[in-house]
């Protein structure tokens, strides 16, 4: 039923996105139904509770708004109501700014686009925590109408669709929710911006290795220099026996992507005190440099191959300074692992993906590969099925990184092939990422899927890593057997010659006239052995 319940509020919203989805792409509307949908979870909650407060039973948002406007009127209620939505929420809205009291207004014909825009600047003008969160809901785009009677149409017929959700009691659901429309719009965005987007099967096997042996940890840590839409980090609450006492660390240098992450962590229902999360460049400026500045888990999908400066005052940065030299300009991927690694605890687990190119690679990263190895750094390699990803078809490859090893083996996992198809992408199924973690943790050899290399057999392999050096998947083909093949052609030969035989004789029973005649002839002269 619950499940029921969450595909039917997924479905609702998704259908929601039908209205702007003719005027723009999937990366454009994104950002306003994600906002929409952001304003009404915090009106709706803010609503529900101001009549909690005022010990008024309410059975739905109109009455609920019903009790506001009139708490609102009575000076000596209105203050201490106020005062306590900001303790509780950090945010209050004035009775006409509600989401409920304008999709009122649009039904009456009174709505007006710069109600709207006043709730979004009152409540990120509320707190640090709301700062600039809409401000890539542009209300008076050209691609929302050419007039702003179109634009205020456009708007208000998302609002009429949003009306009919009570997603403020969905809890974990409407978070789920959030997920399914960012899954949803990265799908629909492909290459041009999936990227934000880490699909649930990959964040779903590299948090379960992360989090492996510390699900009873009160205070996990975990960080993601490249956030994007905060998906992989907020995992962690799903595999964690604690996740009320997990403190998330994340990093973005896209400022749409870094606001829809700070959206996400909300309606997940992170506390504030919580969520860590900062807009910059990871590789231009360290982040985080106060403490704490290292973390009990690592999780990262950095862009593929990405540029960056690689000046050499980089080499004194501590990130890269311990390796000599640092990733060239056109392939930034190794210079994301290190940073992310340096912010790795000692008893820490880290999981990168990143392109095959990482484990084979000379000059440069060949060097940085050698160190990390020669200090027991790598801990697993594991090959992904190519297709999995919205923005890329190319095959990945899920990297373990850890610091208290004492052994520098590597354990090879070769799960390339272990994929479901479907219409557009690869899908990688919960049978597939139950084998990959099964075989994780015993760490031992299987048969054309995963090998222990000992330190010295990756020297023998002069540091590459590539994955088929050390995972044999070679099928051979079953040998021919010549007798029964030579059999079976005498057979088909009989089989042919028998019909040839019955077809001439249906031939000579047609009658031949001075039209057909020539035409028979030339069919015998094919079929005759003669």
């Amino acid at each position: 039923m619950v499940e029921q319940t969450s595909k039917t509020l997924y479905q609702a919203l998704w259908n929601s996105a039908d209205i702007l989805r003719s005027k723009m792409d999937a990366n454009e509307y994104k950002n306003y139904l994600l906002g929409l949908v952001f304003y009404k979870y915090l009106s709706d909650r803010l609503l529900y509770h101001a009549a909690n407060l005022l010990e008024e039973e309410v059975t739905d948002l109109n009455a609920a708004q019903k009790v506001y406007e009139v708490a609102f009127e009575d000076l000596e209620i209105k203050d201490d109501l106020i005062d306590e939505l900001k303790y509780d929420f950090s945010y209050a809205l004035e009775p006409q700014l509600t989401f409920t009291a304008m999709v009122q207004k649009v039904y009456k014909g009174r709505f007006e686009l710069e109600d709207l825009a006043q709730g979004f600047r009152n409540i990120e003008q509320s707190s640090e925590l709301f700062e600039n969160l809409f401000e890539d809901v542009d209300l008076y785009s050209k691609k929302l109408g050419a007039t702003p009677q179109k634009q205020n149409q456009t708007i208000s017929a998302v609002m009429k669709e949003l009306a009919s959700l009570d997603i403020a009691h969905e809890g974990d659901a409407l978070g789920d929710a959030y997920e399914y429309l960012i899954g949803q719009f990265a799908s629909d965005s492909g290459k041009k911006a999936g990227e934000f987007y880490t699909p649930q099967p990959v964040s779903t096997l590299m948090t379960q290795i992360v989090l492996a042996g510390k699900e009873n940890q009160k205070g996990f840590s975990v960080y993601d220099p490249t956030m994007g839409s905060g998906s992989l980090l907020l995992n962690a609450k799903k595999y964690s026996n604690e996740p009320g006492t997990i403190n998330y660390f994340g990093q973005e240098l896209n400022t749409s992507t870094y606001n829809l992450a700070r959206m996400n962590m909300i309606l997940h229902g992170v506390d504030i005190a919580n969520q860590h999360l900062h807009n910059g460049d990871t590789l231009d400026a360290d982040w985080p440099t106060e403490e704490p500045t290292n973390f009990d888990g690592v999780l990262m999908n950095p862009p593929y191959s990405a540029k960056w400066t690689a000046e050499k005052g980089f080499l004194d940065d501590p990130r890269f300074a311990s390796y000599g030299v640092l990733a060239p300009k056109s392939k930034a991927d190794f210079a994301f692992l290190l940073h992310g690694y340096y912010h790795l605890k000692d008893t820490g687990v880290m999981a990168i993906v990143l392109p095959h190119g990482v484990l084979f690679r000379g000059a440069a990263e060949g060097k940085i590969r050698k160190i990390l190895l020669e200090n027991g750094a790598i801990d697993t390699v594991i090959g992904l099925p190519a297709n999995i990803f919205f923005n890329t078809s190319i095959p990945t490859t899920v990297i373990i990184l850890k610091k208290d090893r004492e052994k520098k083996d590597v354990l090879f996992i070769d799960a390339s092939n272990d994929f479901t198809k479907s219409k557009n992408q690869n899908l990688l199924e919960s049978e597939h990422i139950e084998k990959i973690l099964e075989t994780y943790t015993k760490r031992e050899d299987v048969e054309k899927y995963a090998h222990v290399a000992t330190f010295e057999e990756i020297v023998e392999n002069d540091f590459n890593l590539n994955i088929p050096r050390y995972v044999d998947t070679f099928e051979e083909e079953e040998p021919i057997d010549m007798v029964t093949l030579s059999q079976e052609i005498v057979s088909l030969n009989k089989e042919i010659a028998k019909a040839e035989s019955e077809f001439l004789s249906m031939l000579d029973e047609l009658a031949i006239t001075d039209t057909s005649k020539e035409l028979i002839d030339a069919t015998k002269a094919v079929f005759s052995r003669e």
